[in-house]
């Protein structure tokens, strides 16, 4: 095909490619506005050995491991029920929060999802104090030169907005929507492919000059009144399927979306 085929296909049936991002960018807006919002809030600790001591240093890098998964436990989760007084289980609690460590800058970081905001702050805050009043609690019994101190770098102050990410989610819909667009327009022209419409494809298919045209009797099955209802009908169908698709798609993408952020 010809770079002048490609601008009729285009002409013909861009608008296909541009009805179905439309579609998809607005289903994945609207699956994106009816999901509940999920917040998140993070308390950062600072881990500090008492001098600066290579030993020490490795000593505390190697602890950091060990910390994650002490701030994870059900017992923890449990001082953090009772403290807070929050309604729910330790496994409730568990599922809602991921702490990680950075060995490069010795760091903690308590990470709580939850669709209150106040809640993920009191139970990342919460947390962070338990965890402190713990490593205090264990430095007490250790030599002054051999302690860790872990302290909180800032009280948490907010719980922003972390899913769904609304405008992301719209984009992406739009743009899986020119795509899906544009095999929606291929597979269209493919099941076409066949069909000699004007005396330029006989041309180019037989490899002769068209001299004449019969022209088609008025009332035959090829007159233009039946050839525009044919048009309209058909035109009709692709619009209802691409109405049908674009809104799956749009929901498939959010979908997608959200279950990625969950990970």
């Amino acid at each position: 095909m010809e770079l002048q085929d490609y601008l009729n296909i285009l002409r013909k049936r861009g608008w296909i490619i541009i009805l179905t991002a439309c579609i998809t960018a607005a289903s994945a807006l609207g699956f994106s506005l009816v999901q509940t919002p999920k917040y998140k809030a993070t308390a950062k600790l600072s881990v500090n050995p008492a001098r600066a001591d290579w030993g020490l240093a490795n000593a505390a890098k190697t602890l950091l491991r060990n910390y994650t998964i002490n701030m994870t436990t059900h017992k923890t989760a449990q001082k953090v029920i009772d403290r807070a007084q929050l309604d729910m289980s330790t496994d409730d609690l568990l599922s809602k929060v991921t702490v990680s460590s950075d060995e490069s800058n010795f760091t903690l970081q308590v990470d709580v999802k939850d669709y209150d905001p106040v809640v993920a702050i009191q139970i990342a805050q919460t947390m962070a104090e338990v965890f402190i009043e713990d490593q205090t609690e264990w430095n007490q019994k250790q030599d002054k030169r051999d302690r860790i101190e872990v302290s909180l770098l800032d009280d948490v102050r907010d719980a922003p907005k972390f899913s769904p990410k609304t405008k992301i989610n719209t984009l992406a819909g739009g743009i899986f929507g020119v795509l899906l667009g544009s095999v929606i327009v291929l597979f269209l022209e493919w099941l076409e492919s066949d069909i000699l419409r004007t005396p330029g494809d006989v041309e180019r298919f037989i490899g002769l000059t068209v001299l004449g045209v019969i022209p088609v009797p008025a009332g035959s099955a090829g007159a233009p009144g039946r050839k525009r209802s044919r048009l309209r009908l058909g035109r009709l169908t692709n619009t209802l399927i691409v109405f049908a698709v674009g809104f799956l798609a749009g929901g498939v993408t959010v979908g997608l979306a959200l279950t990625l952020l969950q990970t």
